[in-house]
C-alpha cells in the first residue's frame, strides 16, 4: 500500500509532539528498528532506536527548552517525504532563543521512518531570560 499523505502528517505530529514536550520515548515510537538519523548529514548518522533516544535526551531534553514547532511544507514522492518546518527554542548550552528552519527528508518502511536526513540552519533571536531567585522566608518570630 503507497505511503499516503495523512499517514506523514500523523507522523510529523507526533515528531513535533516529541520535540516540544521533550520525550525521547515517544520520538523513537516512529522509527523503524534500525532507522539512521542525520542531524548533520556530513558526519556518520546516529543508528537505530536506541542511538536516537540517546541523542534526543541529551539533544532535546537537556540542551533545549520552550520549544515551538510549525509544519511549513510537505512533499511526498513514493516512500520518501520532504518536509519543511520552524521552530523556536531557547538553547540552553548557549544561554539564547533561537529560531531554526529546517527541511528534512525521511525515507518510510510502511509508516515508520526508516532514515532521516535534516538540512536546517538557525539563527540567534534573543538571550534566555534569567530567573532571579525567589527571595528567601522570613525568620518566624517569637510571639512574645
Amino acid at each position: 500500500m503507497p505511503l499516503a499523505t495523512q499517514n506523514v502528517r500523523d507522523v510529523i505530529a507526533t515528531y513535533i509532539r516529541a520535540w516540544v514536550e521533550q520525550d525521547p520515548d515517544l520520538i523513537v515510537t516512529i522509527f523503524t528498528d534500525t532507522a539512521t538519523y542525520h542531524e548533520r548529514v556530513l558526519q556518520e548518522p546516529i543508528r537505530n532506536r536506541e542511538g536516537i533516544r540517546a541523542y534526543w535526551q541529551e539533544k532535546v531534553v537537556e540542551s533545549q527548552d520552550r520549544i515551538t514547532c510549525e509544519l511549513l511544507n510537505l512533499y511526498l514522492d513514493g516512500d520518501t517525504a520532504i518536509v519543511e518546518w520552524e521552530a523556536e527554542f531557547d538553547d540552553v548550552a548557549q544561554n539564547i532563543r533561537k529560531r531554526m528552519r529546517e527541511v528534512a527528508i525521511l525515507v518510510f518502511e510502511g509508516r515508520l521512518i526508516a532514515s532521516l536526513r535534516e538540512y536546517w540552519s538557525s539563527e540567534p533571536i534573543g538571550h534566555i531570560p534569567q530567573l532571579l531567585p525567589s527571595p528567601a522566608e522570613p525568620p518566624d518570630r517569637p510571639s512574645g
